[in-house]
């Protein structure tokens, strides 16, 4: 067995958390942008910085997006609107919820760090059962380390 090379380990567990980060960025403009044209559908009063503060609320796990939902179901009851739009506004947010958690989180992390979708979908939730608000938080850009640490297959010749 080889030795540990500190340095070595310290550059590819920094990349792999760089490249996390890189994905994390992505998805949360992603986000936005999708905040931006729902709310923008939907005549909300101040769609830009509510879909600004979705983006930055990706990167807040499991808090974030109930942060996010907050100030446009607000606005839409302090305005006066119907209820129609205000079960309008929820619905947007369950769609972005099941596009990013689903979708975004899963592809960008598969594409940017390598991280199976299969791994990016149940190491959350198992970590959060087993350490239930640190397991979600932390369980991206660990798996982003462990599998920058993975050598890739050998080709057959």
């Amino acid at each position: 067995m080889p030795d540990f090379d500190f340095r070595t380990g310290a550059r590819t567990a920094g990349t792999a958390l760089a490249n996390w980060w890189r994905a994390v960025s992505i998805e949360a403009l992603c986000v936005a942008a999708i905040w931006w044209i729902g709310l923008v559908l939907l005549s909300v009063p101040l769609a830009p910085v509510w879909a600004l503060i979705g983006g930055l609320m990706t990167f807040v796990p499991n808090f974030g997006g109930v942060i996010t939902v907050v100030f446009p179901v607000m606005m839409i009851l302090f305005s006066g609107h119907d209820m129609y739009r205000l079960g309008l506004v929820l619905g947007l947010y369950a769609l972005i919820v099941v596009i990013d958690q689903l979708l975004l989180q899963p592809m960008l992390l598969k594409r940017v760090t390598r991280v199976p979708i299969w791994a990016s979908i149940l190491v959350p939730i198992a970590l959060g059962i087993i350490i239930p608000f640190w397991g979600v938080l932390l369980a991206p850009p660990l798996l982003a380390v462990i599998y920058a640490f993975r050598k890739p297959k050998q080709l057959p010749r």
